[in-house]
């Protein structure tokens, strides 16, 4: 399994689409054997969940992001967990090991706008 969390620094993003990039997490029989850094490679509208695919990534972890953006991510077999934040390191030990609760998003839509849009 591969997943990548949005980061800034190394603290969880709460805009995915806006992150510095993503640490990308390599797991196998429930144990981390390699974590690379990945920089975004910018924000530019439906790119990054080809973008995450291309680099086999199988669930992203973020703060937040707009429904047309975890649309796109599905789209790509990639599985999404919003609400998230902390160290990223922490937040993919607790994930492996089962106790990370998805939160609600940091993104809020209550302008009839998208956080993030399709990013």
């Amino acid at each position: 399994m591969r997943i990548a969390i949005a980061q800034d620094g190394n603290r969880v993003s709460e805009h995915f689409g806006h992150c510095e990039g993503y640490a990308i997490f390599d797991v196998e029989e429930s144990i981390i054997y390699r974590r690379d850094d990945l920089p975004s490679p910018g924000h530019e509208p439906g790119r990054l969940p080809v973008f995450l695919a291309e680099h086999g990534v199988n669930l992203i972890i973020a703060g937040g992001m707009g429904p047309r953006a975890i649309e796109l991510f599905h789209g790509n077999d990639i599985e999404v967990l919003l609400g998230i934040g902390g160290n990223v390191d922490y937040v993919a030990q607790d994930y492996i090991a089962g106790r990370l609760s998805p939160g609600k998003s940091s993104c809020h839509h209550e302008d009839g706008g998208e956080c993030d849009g399709a990013h």
